[in-house]
């Protein structure tokens, strides 16, 4: 995954709460800003995030106060890694449709998908389609 060893680890679980995924994104963000990555690859990462994060605990849990996201996460001089879970159903990310196609360009779903898929080095869901792992490497300077 990277020739660099892990500067920071991270194993957490959070509240179904838009806050809480909201305060752990800062916390990633102050991370990654504190490794000087640049400012492109912090935004890059920070959308991806909002989309990952948020639809863990909205679309996934459904905001339900007894369901939780674990999250686990490292960082490396060159290599952002995040694997996030929630106890959701899940879905089948290739039946969501392609929102540049023009049959489906006012529909208001499938945009965070793309987003992530286009700031993140690789994007991968779990069979059941209730985890996504996020990796991002970071350009050189």
């Amino acid at each position: 995954m990277t020739n660099s060893p892990w500067t920071w680890v991270s194993d957490q679980t959070l509240p179904s709460s838009i806050e809480a995924g909201h305060q752990f994104i800062r916390e990633v963000l102050a991370r990654l800003e504190a490794a000087h990555w640049t400012s492109q690859d912090i935004f890059g990462v920070h959308l991806a995030l909002e989309e990952a994060v948020v639809n863990a605990i909205k679309h996934g849990n459904r905001l339900d106060c007894r369901k939780q996201v674990s999250i686990s996460c490292k960082l490396s001089a060159d290599t952002f890694w995040i694997s996030i879970a929630d106890e959701g159903q899940g879905f089948d990310p290739n039946a969501v449709p392609d929102c540049t196609d023009d049959e489906h360009i006012q529909l208001p779903h499938g945009r965070g998908l793309l987003l992530m898929r286009c700031y993140m080095t690789r994007v991968d869901y779990n069979d059941r389609g209730n985890t996504v792992t996020l990796e991002k490497h970071r350009k050189p300077l």
